[in-house]
């Protein structure tokens, strides 16, 4: 049976601020716990009702009972592990990187972590501003592709200084995307879900690009920022 300092410790982990007070973060379901476990990042404890046969000190079985208790989701998935925080890793700025500009939705920020682990994105920069990449929902999208994608909170504009690349930034008025060439090498940024890229850092993109649309009406207003980010992708490594 699960103690009330346990049960305190994980629902606590469902908000950033103690995330980051006490270096934890919450993973659902069989799968994603599997890939995590065969990563780099470090299990505190792992709750579940059939044994991952792992260290004996890690994994503490419980009821399902005990699991509906303490699980984030709706329908748990026989398990849940607290794993700690890794510290943040210097980013390498060779190659093509995502950076997002206050993206604040969960399910869109793992959506993107997948599509970078897709198409061979190694660094993700966010701005401070966006949503916690340890959010629970955000893990939950991911679908375990955050152990291979290097996840940056910075300030942009200071990020961009520093960099000698090529800035790319989306939006509704720029050159058409699959008219131009696109480089190996550069940063694509995206912006906020309602009110896209901020002034501040529209001020050091190099070149504005969009996707067309070709409705006959063109009377939709603009794509979701991670089916935006994936078209893009695509163009990016198809040069």
């Amino acid at each position: 049976m699960l103690s009330k300092s346990q049960i305190k410790l994980i629902t606590s982990l469902k908000q950033k601020k103690y995330r980051q007070d006490l270096g934890f973060f919450v993973v659902e379901g069989v799968k994603t716990i599997k890939e995590l476990l065969a990563s780099h990042l470090k299990l505190h404890v792992l709750y579940t009702t059939e044994s991952f046969k792992i260290d004996a000190k890690d994994e503490v079985l419980i009821s399902e009972t005990d699991l509906k208790r303490i699980s984030f989701l709706k329908t748990p998935n026989k398990a849940m592990a607290v794993f700690e925080i890794p510290k943040q890793a210097p980013i390498d700025t060779k190659g093509l990187i995502v950076a997002l500009d206050d993206v604040r939705d969960p399910g869109n920020l793992g959506t993107i972590i997948r599509l970078c682990d897709w198409f061979g994105v190694k660094e993700l920069v966010c701005s401070k501003a966006t949503v916690d990449c340890f959010n629970p929902k955000v893990i939950q999208a991911t679908m375990g592709s955050i152990t291979r994608v290097n996840i940056s909170y910075v300030d942009l504009e200071t990020f961009f200084n520093d960099v000698d690349l090529p800035i790319y930034g989306a939006f509704m008025d720029g050159d058409e995307v699959y008219k131009i060439a696109l480089p190996e090498q550069g940063i694509l940024v995206m912006g906020n879900e309602a009110n896209g890229v901020s002034k501040t850092v529209e001020a050091l993109i190099t070149e504005k690009i969009t996707i067309p649309r070709f409705g006959d009406l063109q009377a939709t207003e603009s794509l979701n920022v991670a089916t935006a980010t994936a078209i893009l992708l695509s163009e990016f490594r198809r040069g």
